[in-house]
Formats: structure tokens, C-alpha cells, sequence
């Protein structure tokens, strides 16, 4: 679909055939709270086209990979990645280059929102969006998070620091989610890639995380004016943290007090169908993790038992 004149702001969209379900689901909840008619940019391999024709519209534009960038990649030479996953990342770094909208918010297929969102929650002006950046210190504590993810990936986002000249000791980025400006953008491209020579592939090489690229090259660059906004999203990072929200009650309507959307990752989900908020007891757990769970409740149980007998021998001699 052709789009010839440039809006200031709109939702890009990464997908392809084996995320339409959620893409549909994502698409209901767009039409149903976006008050300000942000266009909806959707992006999926040439082959895929025709599964997602049906969601164009007014508000919505359908284009390909490959009209985006002749830069992808076929094969897992990018750290033994898949190439679906390095081309999204390269798609969105590149999606500037197509002149469609000055500045966008890069959203994942198997999120939704859940309450109305309007151009405000994006832009700080008429001319700046938000930067979402975080410490993430909340992650560093989960030992489960630690464990799996949080050394490695500070250890590469730290490399991007030492890449683009950042020396500060704060690790300020994002998970997902984040606003790109195309001035930031061209800058990283002009200033950065070019006299490198360097591609969107390369850099991924280094590190695979594209939204900490684009946030450590303006924290470095300062392009434009950084207005810190927190995540937009709530992002459940895996199974335990989704389940934390569920035990402690908490409904989408209180979510939504402090987020315009949530995603439940579907790399982590995927297996359990498509996963809503409200799903959270669906997960199997594994053998180990039952005897764990077995192991801490019989625990607790044996400490209320205590606590309980040495109330009662504590009363007891109080009364003597």
C-alpha cells in the first residue's frame, strides 16, 4: 500500500503468518481505544501479505519486508539467531528510512491494549516523543529473571555502550515497546553506521538488542530533547511474574490505571494457546517445579506450626 505524505506519529507493527491470531486479537483492541485515529503501520515478509490484507483500513497500512529494507538477513549468521527474529529488529531500526512517520511506537504482536490511548501518551510535544528508559532493578532482583536473562544481556548492552562512546554507569534502555523518532534514527545511521561502516546487521552481531542501540545512541547524541517517560506496557517477562499479578488479584482494570496496554510473551506462553491476562492458572508446571512449590508450602506450614506452638508455651508461662 502506498503512503505518500509523512504523519507525525503512528504504531509500527513487526509480524508475520505465525502470529496473526494475536495480531487479530491486537487489532480488536486498536480500533477499540485508539481516540485519536493513530495509523496502524504493519509490516510482514512478502509471502505473508495476503493473510493480513483483511485488516487494512483507513487507519491501517500493510506493507512488506522487504519494501522496508534490502538489508535482511537469511540465516542465523547473527549470533546463531534466527533470521524472523534479526529482521524484526532490523525492520524497526530501518523503518525511517521509508518516510512514512517522523516518530513511532514499536508495538509486538502478542500484545493489547486495554484502556483508550491517545497521541499524548506518545509525544511530550508537537515535535518530541517520550524516550521509555528504565534501570529495570525490579528484573535484577527476580532470581529467576537474573538468572535466565539479566547477566548476559547487561553484559551486551553494556558492549553497545562502549560502542557508541557512552561512558556512564547507569544502564538506562528498555525491553520492547519503546517511541523511535526518525531524527534520532538518521543520526545513529549518519553519524554512526555510515562512517563505521557499518550495517543494522552488524551491530545486532554485537548485541541483538535493537532498542538499546537506538536509546544508548541518543543518551549519547542527545538528537533530540530526552523526555523520560516509564514503559507504556506491561510486560510479563515470564510465566511467574504473570502468575505473581493473578495471586495477588489484581485485574486488568487495575492494570490499566498505570498502563495503556499488557503482553504476556509468547515466547514463554506460546505453548499454552494464546494466552490473556486473566489466563494465568493455564500453565503447566514441570516435576521440579512442583517439588519446589511442594517444598515451600510444606515449609510454610511447618513454621506457622511453630510460631503457633511457641505462642501458646510464651502465653502459658506469661500466665504462671
Amino acid at each position: 500500500m502506498a503512503q505518500t505524505k509523512i504523519v507525525n506519529f503512528g504504531i509500527l507493527l513487526k509480524s508475520f503468518k505465525g502470529d496473526l491470531a494475536y495480531v487479530t486479537r491486537l487489532i480488536k483492541s486498536y480500533i477499540k481505544y485508539n481516540v485519536d485515529n493513530i495509523p496502524l503501520f504493519i509490516v510482514v515478509p512478502k509471502e505473508d501479505l495476503s493473510l493480513f490484507e483483511k485488516f487494512i483500513s483507513s487507519n491501517v497500512k500493510l506493507y512488506s519486508d522487504e519494501s522496508i529494507t534490502s538489508g535482511l538477513v537469511d540465516d542465523d549468521s547473527v549470533r546463531g539467531i534466527r533470521p524472523g527474529y534479526i529482521n524484526q529488529e532490523i525492520i524497526k531500526l530501518a523503518f525511517w528510512e521509508k518516510k512514512l512517520c517522523k516518530n513511532y511506537f514499536c508495538m509486538d504482536s502478542d500484545a493489547v491494549f486495554i484502556r483508550n490511548f491517545y497521541i499524548s501518551d506518545f509525544m511530550y510535544d508537537e515535535d518530541t516523543p517520550y524516550t521509555i528508559l528504565v534501570e529495570d532493578n525490579e528484573l535484577k532482583v527476580d532470581p529467576i529473571y537474573y538468572k535466565t536473562h539479566w547477566v548476559g544481556r547487561e553484559k551486551l548492552i553494556r558492549k553497545i555502550q562502549k560502542a557508541v562512546g557512552l561512558n556512564d554507569k547507569i544502564m538506562l534502555t528498555c525491553h520492547a515497546f519503546a517511541i523511535f523518532s526518525s531524527k534520532v534514527l538518521e543520526s545513529f545511521y549518519l553519524n554512526y553506521l555510515v562512517p563505521s561502516h557499518l550495517t543494522y546487521s552488524d551491530i545486532l552481531k554485537i548485541a541483538p538488542y535493537e532498542f538499546s542501540w537506538y536509546n544508548m545512541w541518543l543518551q549519547k547524541d542527545k538528537t533530540i530533547s530526552i523526555k523520560i517517560r516509564e514503559p507504556l506496557i506491561k510486560y510479563f517477562h515470564n510465566k511467574y511474574q504473570h502468575q505473581n499479578y493473578i495471586r495477588q488479584e489484581i485485574k486488568v482494570k487495575d492494570i490499566a490505571r498505570g498502563y495503556i496496554g499488557l503482553n504476556i510473551n509468547s515466547n514463554y506462553s506460546r505453548d499454552f494457546g494464546i494466552i490473556s491476562y486473566e489466563d494465568g492458572d493455564v500453565y503447566v508446571e514441570s516435576l521440579e517445579e512442583m517439588y519446589i512449590s511442594i517444598k515451600q508450602t510444606f515449609r510454610s506450614f511447618i513454621i506457622q506450626l511453630l510460631r503457633k506452638y511457641n505462642s501458646i508455651i510464651g502465653k502459658r508461662k506469661h500466665d504462671k
